[in-house]
Parts: structure tokens; C-alpha cells; sequence
């Protein structure tokens, strides 16, 4: 996230959440996609990650890319740690551990989406090749230790950098040496909301199969397709993970709000200060729990909707839907993952198409799934199912929505020209961490170092 939030709108009542979930809902011809996705910084001299200060680092990135764009600094202190476009069109943010992020414009076509990221990376080359720094397209960080790993200077991170150790093993992990592609996709009322959220739950362990990138970790293999899906099986579990309420059928807003409302916040921010409120939940908070703790302790909008994007369920509800399964990966999976979830849930015949199928997937099912999945990945099963006939059937159901939208280019292609990646996957029935292994074990003579000329952006 660029930028948190600070509309000082006071909070009255719990129904207000709900209303600003709610709010989201558009019409349907209005819907957009907003694809995010993460990348590495490392010098290519010698691999090593990009620092935040100095001549050459994650500053003069932001810097050099704000002299190109013409976008507004967003800054924690003294510290640029961001850029958003004036209009609203796009942002760039970092990572706990200097993972260069875009998060991109809300687009109506995969096709404009996918050539928004090829000119982000065009423009961050270009800023980036005087200074030595290339990037990684990945799920996992190979070869840095997380001693070794920068830490960006940005309040809310220090504030969860206390607090993860205390609710999960592998948070940190989580923050400093993992990259996500992510696509945020819109809802028409709370009944279509509902029923994307339930859909792309079930399938979100299919995205981290099909996408699984991760399978070095400090320099050698680390016995599984996506560490990173690991990671998040064990970071913060009041906050992440499959959310059991969603599979109900009379699931809606209220639920979700519910639930968050019983979460720990990591802070609130007052006159551009952080404070630490990990001790708290937003419900106490909103029974005046830090009165006399700190000054204007009354709630906000703000407040709820920064608690919001501290939220990690494989899902995330705000007034849209984040699809947050799929490890990162080169920049034709930045084009590939948004076309997957585009098809499925924008298309009707398609939505009832991938319902159908999933009818039957309890969320046992999809929990056994998800923990199996970053070892096995297109090796599991789900349902006595086979994923990989699953994962066969959810692609060409995705095929047929895109191919319903009719969303051409201007070489009169549609938008399943970006499920190639995917088809490529599925016929060879291994995943991009299956070809690294491969790699590992042969050419490369057992050394991740060629992963960063290879796989570099």
C-alpha cells in the first residue's frame, strides 16, 4: 500500500463499516482491474539487494522515478517512501525488505494493464541500469539471508516487524523475502460480491499452484514450489488465511466487518505520527479503548479503512476484491494472473461455470488444499480430484469469459492471449518452480547466482 489513509471522518457505528464496504458496488459496464505486482532490487555486479539510502538505492529509485513521472512524493518523515500519480492513476510503493511495488491504475482491459506494466518497467530500467540495479521477477528471495535483507524506514513496518514474531513463525519472511503479483477486481452488489469472494477463495490455492515461484531460500532448494504460500500458512493467522464464514451461503458485509472488527490493529496515525495499537482490536477501539492513551482517540474512517489493508486473508474484502495467492514472477505472469481472474469472475456464464464446478469443495477441502499446495503444486488433490485437471478446467473457464468480453487490441486480439503462460504450465505439468529445480540441478551446477541473470527484469 503507497499511502495510508487520513480522512478524519469520525466513526459513530459499526453499520458505517459496512456502508463503506458497500460503497464499493458499481455497475457492472463500470468494472475495472488494478493489477499490483513486486520485484527484487539487486545490484548485478554481485547480486546483492539495493539498500535504502545512498547514491545508488531504493531512494534514488523513487527520486529518478519521480523526475520521469511527475508523480507526488509520498513520504514517512524525512523519508521518501512512495509516489502516487496525481489523478489517482497508479502508485509505487516499497516493501518491508525494498521490494519495488506498482500498484497499478484502475484499467478496463487486461490489454491496458499489461502495457501500463511493460512502460513501468520500460521507465524503472531506464532510472535503474546507471546505477547498477536490475530486478527479479520471483516469489521468494533466493539467495539473501534475512539478516542480510534490507529494512525500509517506514513507521507501519516497524511496528509489525515487533509484532510478527509475537503471532507467527514466519512473518518476517513474509515482509522482507517475498514478491506477489496481485490484481484488485470490483463487485456490483453484495451478492455479487459474495459470490466472487467465495469462488476465488476455493480457487485461490489453484493461483498459487499454476504461479508457484519460490523454491530457493538462502541459496538452496527449500523443498517446496512456493515458500512463499508456506510463509502464509504461518504468519498471522487472526488476520490471514481462509475465512470459514465466507463459504456460507447468506455470507455478506456484515460478516466481514465482524471479523475484522476482532482483529489486533497494528497503528493509527495522528498529525503524521505512528502509534503502536497491536495491544487493541478495532472493536475496542472503537469502545474507546486508547481514551487517555493518545489524543483525538476517537475512530475514523481512516482508521478502518488503513485497519482494512492490514488484513492478509487469501482473499481481501475492501471496496473491491484482492486476489493475494500467487507468487511474483516475470512480466509475462504480470499479464497472466489478472487475465486469469478476469475471465472467471467478470464473465456470468463463467462465474456459474467455475461455481459449478467448486460446488462441492468444503472449506476443509480448500484448507487441506492450501496446505498442501506449496509443497505438491499441481501435484495435489482436491476433492479426490486431481489439481491439475482442476487447474486444466479453471483455465479454460477463464478462456471462455475473456473470450466472451471481447476486449480487442489493436492487432484485433482478444484477452486470452495472456493465458499463454499458463497454458504453457499446464501442458508441460510443471510449474515455473519445477523449470528453477531443473535449472538448479543442471546448467546452473547446483547455484541459484544465474537466477538473477536469467529471471531479471
Amino acid at each position: 500500500m503507497a499511502r495510508d489513509t487520513t480522512d478524519q471522518t469520525p466513526l459513530t457505528s459499526v453499520s458505517e463499516l459496512s456502508a463503506y464496504l458497500a460503497s464499493g458496488a458499481r455497475p457492472k459496464e463500470d468494472f475495472r482491474l488494478g493489477t499490483e505486482h513486486e520485484k527484487f532490487a539487486f545490484f548485478y555486479s554481485d547480486n546483492s539487494p539495493v539498500h535504502y539510502a545512498g547514491e545508488a538505492s531504493i531512494s534514488a529509485l523513487l527520486r529518478g522515478m519521480q523526475a520521469k513521472l511527475g508523480w507526488d512524493p509520498i513520504t514517512d518523515g524525512d523519508n521518501i517512501i512512495g509516489l502516487a500519480d496525481r489523478s489517482g492513476m497508479g502508485a509505487i510503493s516499497i516493501e518491508p525488505g525494498g521490494q519495488f511495488e506498482l500498484s497499478g491504475a484502475p484499467l478496463e482491459t487486461i490489454h491496458e494493464t499489461c502495457s501500463e506494466s511493460n512502460r513501468h518497467l520500460d521507465v524503472l530500467r531506464e532510472v535503474a541500469e546507471p546505477m547498477g540495479i536490475h530486478f527479479l521477477g520471483i516469489g521468494g528471495s533466493p539467495k539473501w539471508r534475512l539478516d542480510e535483507t534490507p529494512r525500509m524506514p517506514k513507521s507501519r513496518y516497524e511496528i509489525m516487524t515487533r509484532y510478527m514474531p509475537k503471532v507467527g513463525a514466519k512473518g518476517l519472511d513474509m515482509m522482507y523475502r517475498t514478491c506477489t503479483i496481485q490484481v484488485n477486481l470490483d463487485f456490483s452488489s453484495e451478492e455479487d460480491m459474495a459470490r466472487k469472494m467465495r469462488l476465488s477463495m476455493k480457487l485461490q490455492p489453484v493461483a498459487t499452484a499454476l504461479f508457484a515461484s519460490s523454491p530457493f531460500t538462502e541459496g538452496k532448494p527449500n523443498g517446496l514450489l512456493s515458500w512463499r504460500g508456506d510463509i502464509w500458512r504461518d504468519t498471522d493467522n487472526q488476520r490471514s488465511g481462509l475465512l470459514p464464514f465466507v463459504f456460507n451461503n447468506d455470507f455478506g458485509f456484515e460478516d466481514y466487518v465482524e471479523w475484522a472488527l476482532d482483529v489486533p490493529m497494528y497503528f493509527v496515525v495522528r498529525d503524521g505520527k505512528y502509534h503502536d495499537c497491536t495491544h487493541v482490536t478495532f472493536r475496542q477501539f472503537m469502545n474507546g479503548a486508547l481514551k487517555g492513551e493518545i489524543a483525538d482517540w476517537q475512530p475514523t474512517m481512516g482508521d478502518w479503512t488503513n485497519h482494512l489493508s492490514t488484513l492478509f486473508p487469501d482473499v481481501r474484502l475492501k471496496r473491491f476484491l484482492e486476489m493475494r495467492g500467487a507468487d511474483g514472477g516475470p512480466w509475462r505472469r504480470i499479464c497472466a494472473l489478472p487475465a486469469f481472474w478476469v475471465g472467471l469472475l467478470y464473465d456470468d456464464s463463467a462465474l456459474a461455470a467455475a461455481e459449478e464446478l467448486t460446488a462441492g469443495w468444503s472449506f476443509e477441502d480448500v484448507l487441506q488444499l492450501r496446505d498442501v499446495v506449496p509443497a505438491k503444486a499441481l501435484k495435489a488433490e482436491v476433492a479426490g480430484r486431481s489439481l491439475l485437471a482442476v487447474a486444466k478446467a479453471v483455465v479454460e473457464i477463464s478462456r471462455s469469459g475473456l473470450a466472451a468480453r471481447k476486449r480487442l487490441n489493436s492487432e484485433g486480439q482478444d484477452e486470452t492471449v495472456f493465458l499463454t503462460t499458463l497454458d504453457e504450465v499446464l501442458a508441460k505439468k510443471a510449474t515455473m518452480a519445477d523449470d528453477l529445480l531443473m535449472l538448479y540441478n543442471g546448467r546452473w551446477q547446483q547455484s541459484v547466482e544465474p537466477i538473477f541473470d536469467e529471471f531479471k527484469y
